[in-house]
């Protein structure tokens, strides 16, 4: 298992260890979670960046963010775009 660089091996262990009493459902959860978390921490730098933003730009700016101008084009061809 390769060592990240700010992360001892013992500290890794630790949380190798914790993954693993999860099981596979409270993996899936914190999963879940954390996807979140990054969702909601890109949200709210769209909206720092762009405060005049309505919910709807935000939510578009942070598709664009995520999949991608070409793909929100063609999923939803009369959205106006916006850029994160």
């Amino acid at each position: 298992m390769p060592s990240h660089n700010d992360t001892s091996v013992t500290a890794q262990a630790v949380q190798m260890g914790v993954y693993r009493r999860l099981g596979p459902s409270g993996r899936v959860g914190l999963a879940m979670q954390m996807s979140e978390d990054a969702r909601q921490l890109a949200l709210e730098g769209i909206r720092r960046r762009n405060p005049t933003y309505s919910t709807a730009e935000l939510e578009t700016a942070l598709l664009v963010m995520f999949i991608g101008e070409d793909l929100v084009k063609a999923a939803w061809p009369g959205r106006r775009l916006v850029h994160p």
